[in-house]
């Protein structure tokens, strides 16, 4: 093939060379696919053409290029704008431009080289230009998202300043106001949503988030009264708060209430602009609410959430304030206060109810109950005024009456108006419990619906009331105590507690027990259990320590006159011990109440011992007491164990006394006994006496107390018996075994009428009986055997020495 010589186009260069094409295979699949879609196989090849191509590709690149620069300068335009708060963006916008300016002369270079030199260059630059993008697609959110939040911020600030200047100039229409208003509270929630996402996605944005929160709630100060100042307004001209009516619950005054009521006299317009308003003061305090709970996402915080409905606020606060002149003039009458206040909450629930609900449900302000939020405020207002102004007046009544003659007074209107709280509480709770949802054991809740709730901010002046309660209970229980008809069974028509007769307890315990039980009473309605618990210490723990100050008294007394050997001054520790066990046993009882395990897992919270969820489904704390009572309880059981080791003594010497003879006598074990008797006649003797003092202590005793003093005797005679007899070296024959082993078996007879086995709780006078009985051979092996002698014979009760000892002193002969 001939090679033609070519004609050199006019824009190369005339002493350019020809360059070698690269391989096919070289190519990346996309270029051969451009080079096809270009230059198809049945074209011929044009110089012409090839020099138009790279002429468009200039131009395109040019395009790109200029497309590139316009971009760059639109980005400065709008970081520049935003560069006063996140001095960020302006950083990565440098970089990015310099990466676009180093992009746009590689794009030059690309343009003036040949077709394969520039995708040569495209391939090894992508994996760079693949993170650089990544990077400008990163820092383009950003921006985007800044873009995003100045513009909603910068519509709420708009909302904003339009309001102030309606304030200005009161020239806009309510209904521009409130088209106005509800964009902005459309903006805000817009404006947390993004903040929101921003905060789970991108926690690094830390700059951008704080920004925009400092915007919005700049925004917030300003739109949040204005909607409640607008609220007011509205609430002024529906006619609120309603006259004041009279005390009256007739049905008559009821229907002139309801008829006079604004929330339910409010005609359709008028009512749809309140709608309209209290359901955006709800949107505005949900949005408040969210925000809060953002905020404070992360952290260990036990801030409480809870905030009073504005809107309820906004209708209890004007009632409150037009009742405050009646109120005034009432403080020596709080029983007018608490009923205007309970006919207050009683005749607008119903209204407020059906009509504000449904707009909070709306708005989805969660937890929030508007029956429970109008009759809390209602209940908030009135224990504010309570606290300003009642309380310190009482208080200052009690400084100033020092007289004996006046301070009763001041301290029956103390006790009194606690008495109205109390009943007016009950009568709140009630009231709430119409809706079905109450829960009275929530103690947030319960607490803004008592007016026992002054005490949680003053508990000083618990302690006064607990010191008044006190006085007055003692005032009443001292007469009580020291008339002795109370001291017996016979109720001469008296109310006794229950357990009365199973303990043989006197009227008096019983009515000690009925004054404890008004306290834990009184103390339920407190909306606090540590304060519960507080109160029943200053107030319950003394009745039941002077109580039992009476008891020792008594029982001092009986024993000083007689040491307890007079039938009658044992009667008197047999009633004391009674009464003390009574008492035990229902305090025993209220222990395993559920208000007292609160109140003693509250004391070890306040005390720091703490509490897991093992204490909370058990109701006790490992290592610790938690009953409120729990030292009472035990005073009280240690009196009663003390005197009941003394009655026992007592009787134990007595028989001792009686039986100093029949030990004594050690020649009779020698012999057989007399004919005719089944046992010795000087052990009879102290027998009687001891089945009479039983016979006594069982009629006088209550049965569980009886149980341990004749358990008690069983091991006193059981030890006295083993030590004055089988271990005084005394000689045994086999008649003196016969006459032991009759005697022993009439003392167990003593004591079968209140077990089956007598002879088990006489175990070591049984074990050395047994020794006595046996046959010389065996009881021969004791010696050379042992302890495994013993434990084969069920000798179990005694030492080797013990038995040795009763071994040889028993004669065969």
């Amino acid at each position: 093939m001939q090679s033609k010589k070519r004609k050199t186009p006019a824009n190369l260069p005339m002493d350019s060379s020809p360059e070698t094409l690269p391989a096919i295979t070289s190519l990346s699949p996309p270029v051969v696919s451009f080079l096809n879609s270009t230059f198809p196989p049945t074209h011929n090849l044009n110089l012409s053409e090839s020099t138009n191509l790279v002429t468009e590709l200039d131009t395109h690149c040019s395009e790109l290029t200029h497309h590139l620069t316009d971009l760059t300068r639109r980005l400065d335009a709008s970081l520049l704008s935003y560069a006063s708060s996140s001095h960020r963006i302006s950083d990565a916008f440098h970089h990015v431009h310099r990466q676009l300016q180093d992009l746009k002369s590689k794009s030059s270079s690309f343009a003036s080289a040949s077709d394969g030199e520039a995708e040569d260059m495209a391939v090894d630059e992508l994996p760079a230009l693949a993170k650089e993008v990544a990077r400008v697609a990163t820092v383009r959110n950003y921006a985007e998202t800044a873009l995003k939040l100045d513009s909603l911020v910068g519509d709420i600030e708009d909302a904003v300043t339009s309001v102030m200047n309606r304030n200005l100039k009161k020239q806009s229409t309510r209904q521009h106001s409130e088209e106005i208003r509800v964009n902005a509270i459309n903006s805000l929630k817009s404006v947390d949503d993004i903040l929101a996402s921003v905060t789970r996605e991108h926690p690094q944005w830390v700059r951008i988030v704080s920004a925009a929160d400092h915007r919005v709630d700049r925004a917030l100060a300003i739109l949040r009264p204005q909607a409640i100042a607008d609220y007011r307004a509205l609430l002024v001209s529906i006619g609120w708060p309603p006259p004041l009516s009279t005390l009256s619950s007739s049905n008559t005054e009821r229907r002139t209430v309801e008829e006079s009521n604004p929330l339910s006299a409010m005609p359709g317009e008028l009512k749809q602009k309140y709608c309209e308003n209290f359901l955006a003061l709800c949107s505005l305090q949900e949005l408040q609410r969210k925000r809060k709970s953002r905020q404070l996402e992360g952290y260990n915080h036990n801030t409480s959430m809870y905030q009073p409905l504005w809107g309820i606020e906004e209708l209890v606060n004007p009632l409150s304030l037009a009742s405050l002149h009646h109120f005034q003039k009432w403080v020596d009458k709080p029983e007018y206060i608490f009923a205007l206040v309970y006919k207050n909450t009683r005749d607008y629930i119903d209204s407020v109810d059906g009509l504000l609900q449904p707009l909070v449900d709306e708005a989805m302000l969660t937890g929030y109950s508007c029956r429970e939020e109008w009759i809390s405020g209602m209940v908030t207002s009135l224990s504010t005024y309570l606290a300003k102004e009642i309380f310190p007046a009482y208080v200052s009544r009690l400084d100033e009456e020092t007289t004996v003659e006046v301070r009763p007074q001041g301290r029956m209107s103390w006790l009194h108006l606690v008495d109205l709280m109390i009943a007016f509480d009950k009568k709140i709770q009630a009231l709430a419990a119409l809706s079905g949802i109450f829960d009275s054991e929530e103690y947030s809740l319960l607490q803004r619906m008592s007016s026992l709730s002054v005490f949680c901010d003053r508990p000083d002046w618990l302690d006064l009331w607990a010191q008044i309660e006190l006085d007055n209970i003692l005032e009443k229980l001292k007469p009580e105590m020291e008339d002795e008809r109370n001291w017996t069974t016979k109720t001469r028509g008296a109310v006794l507690f229950p357990g009365s007769d199973v303990y043989k307890s006197p009227v008096a315990s019983s009515v000690v027990l009925q004054h404890v039980s008004s306290v834990i009473d009184r103390c339920r309605s407190i909306p606090s259990v540590f304060l519960r618990s507080r109160f029943v210490r200053l107030v319950g723990a003394p009745i039941i320590q002077t109580f039992l100050n009476c008891l020792l008294t008594k029982c001092q007394e009986a024993e000083g006159l007689t040491a307890l050997a007079d039938d009658d001054a044992v009667a008197r520790v047999m009633t004391a011990v009674n009464s003390a066990h009574h008492l035990e046993s229902i305090l025993v009882e209220w222990c395993d109440d559920i208000i007292f395990v609160e109140m003693g897992l509250a004391d070890d919270n306040e005390s720091g011992n703490g509490f897991g969820e093992s204490s909370l489904s058990t109701g006790v704390t490992e290592g610790n007491e938690n009953g409120v009572l729990d030292e009472e309880i035990t005073r009280l059981e240690e009196f009663r164990k003390e005197w009941i080791d003394k009655m026992t003594n007592v009787v134990l010497r007595g028989f001792d006394a009686q039986i100093r003879d029949y030990i004594k006598n050690k020649k009779q074990w020698q012999e057989m006994i007399e004919e005719g008797w089944t046992v010795t006649r000087s052990f009879v003797v102290a027998l009687d006496f001891l089945q009479g003092k039983i016979s006594r202590l069982e009629e006088g005793l209550n049965n569980m107390d009886f149980i341990t003093v004749w358990r008690s005797l069983a091991s006193g005679i059981d030890r006295l018996i083993f030590n004055g007899i089988l271990m005084s070296n005394t000689k045994f024959y086999s008649g003196g075994v016969e006459r032991f082993g009759g005697d022993m078996d009439v003392l167990y007879g003593v004591f079968r009428s209140w077990c089956l086995r007598p002879e088990g709780f006489f175990p070591r006078v049984s074990e050395g009986l047994k020794l006595l009985k046996l046959e010389e051979n065996t009881l021969q092996e004791l010696f050379i055997q042992g302890e495994g002698w013993m434990k084969h014979h069920g000798i179990r009760h005694m030492s080797i020495a013990e038995a040795e000892k009763i071994a040889r002193c028993r004669i065969f002969k």
